[in-house]
């Protein structure tokens, strides 16, 4: 195996394969849930930093 070529197409073949079987193993409801609860997370993160900057303002006064 000192074909480069034949060596990158193996690494393309099993990760495709790999990839295909990941994709066949999760549920789509998986993923919206996990994408709700991502978007959800970084808004009340969002909404916490704000809130955290406006009480360290009103302190500094």
């Amino acid at each position: 195996m000192n074909n480069p070529q034949l060596d990158m197409h193996s690494k393309a073949g099993v990760t495709g394969g790999m990839a295909f079987t990941m994709l066949s193993v999760i549920n789509s409801a998986d993923v919206w849930k996990t994408v709700i609860l991502a978007a959800i997370g970084a808004t009340v993160s969002f909404l916490v930093s704000l809130l955290l900057k406006w009480i360290a303002r009103r302190r500094s006064r």
